[in-house]
């Protein structure tokens, strides 16, 4: 059975994705599988005018292409919104967005996140790096969480986090993002028992090694740590793995869609692994 078949009580859903504006990274794999399964998306990340030095575009520019492909493929409606998450002006509009186009929200994906300052240890972590990683990560999910929610109220919702491996596992010299990434899923936890008479679940994913610009940014300052090359690197941290291969965003999206979907209607308040089994502690 397909995903979009599994979960077709989706179709017609409003879904927000924070995270979604580029084609190499979880969010947009997520916006892909919603909208396969017939949920209408808005792509929400930074669209301030800024060169792709690859493809030339505004990071606008590149949202906007990324919602006009994802319309044609799947014929639903695919809108977007700049934000800044860092600023509670501007997740505000892109909730007033999303009230003006969709009227409501079902589905809320705190994808968006980012690392400043690393490597480093914590006694020599930048102040302003920190803060601006922890700024992100954890008071990010907060702002947009609470702009959004109001939005959720009076039918049935689920919120997804995306949180991390490392907000369980003590990486070394990525301080800043693991204590962010822990805060993320306490929050979850509280959200889910303050939101369950509601009718709203939260719920978090944490992802491990997912094949991202992340990663290879991870591969190439570890190769270039251990002096190996890029790809025995990644050959070695696939032998970390138990089930042999690094995942792929479109992993992570089959697991946010059944998040979203009433396939799940038991479950909340959890911070679910999805590491191919280098990570099997809750």
């Amino acid at each position: 059975m397909k995903p979009e078949e599994l979960f077709a009580d989706l179709q017609g859903k409003a879904a927000l994705i924070t995270g979604a504006g580029k084609r190499t990274g979880m969010g947009y794999a997520i916006a892909d599988r919603l909208a396969a399964c017939g949920a209408r998306v808005m792509l929400a990340d930074l669209g301030e005018v800024q060169e792709d030095r690859e493809k030339g575009r505004t990071a606008a520019a590149e949202m906007a292409s990324i919602a006009e492909e994802l319309a044609a493929r799947h014929g639903v409606e695919v809108q977007t919104a700049s934000v800044d998450i860092c600023s509670t002006e501007s997740v505000d509009r892109m909730a007033a967005r999303a009230r003006e186009v969709f009227g409501r929200v079902d589905i809320l994906c705190n994808n968006a996140g980012a690392v400043f300052g690393v490597p480093n240890t914590v006694n020599n972590y930048g102040e302003a790096e920190w803060l601006r990683t922890v700024d992100v990560n954890l008071n990010g999910t907060f702002r947009v969480s609470k702009a959004v929610v109001p939005l959720m109220l009076g039918q049935k919702g689920s919120i997804v986090n995306t949180a991390s491996r490392a907000g369980k596992f003590p990486a070394v010299f990525n301080g800043a993002y693991v204590a962010a990434k822990a805060g993320v899923i306490m929050m979850t936890k509280v959200m889910a028992k303050e939101l369950a008479g509601q009718g709203i679940r939260v719920n978090a994913i944490c992802p491990g090694q997912i094949d991202t610009d992340l990663l290879q940014w991870q591969l190439e300052l570890e190769s270039q740590i251990l002096g190996v090359g890029k790809e025995e690197r990644r050959q070695e941290m696939c032998k970390e793995i138990p089930v042999g291969f690094i995942g792929l965003p479109a992993d992570v999206a089959n697991l946010v869609a059944f998040l979203a979907s009433e396939a799940s209607r038991f479950i909340t308040g959890q911070a679910i692994n999805i590491t191919g089994g280098q990570l099997m502690e809750l």
